[in-house]
């Protein structure tokens, strides 16, 4: 069995104490220029996605997963992550 470097594990550590922040994108609307200078409270702007679909997970402007947006016991948003994108095809927001 082969050892670590007591280095590389205090690297790991320090790696793991990185803060990541993350975005969820529930979904996506275009509007005329008119339809935007049109907005008041309480304007409903109906978006692409339909409440069923998975939303997109991204860190670092990078999509890392999808998931289901959810209401959290504390009454906040939230969403359970339900796929991953695997490294080696995780893409970067355009």
């Amino acid at each position: 069995m082969v050892s670590e470097r007591p280095e590389s594990r205090e690297e790991r550590k320090t790696a793991y104490a990185v803060t990541v922040e993350i975005a969820v994108i529930l979904s996506k609307a275009t509007l005329r220029v008119h339809q935007l200078l049109e907005l008041v409270r309480g304007t409903v702007v109906e978006l692409e996605q339909k409440a069923s679909e998975p939303v997109e997970v991204y860190t670092s402007d990078r999509l890392v997963g999808y998931g289901q947006a959810i209401v959290t016991e504390g009454n906040r948003l939230g969403v359970n992550l339900t796929h991953l994108v695997k490294a080696s095809d995780i893409k970067r927001i355009v």
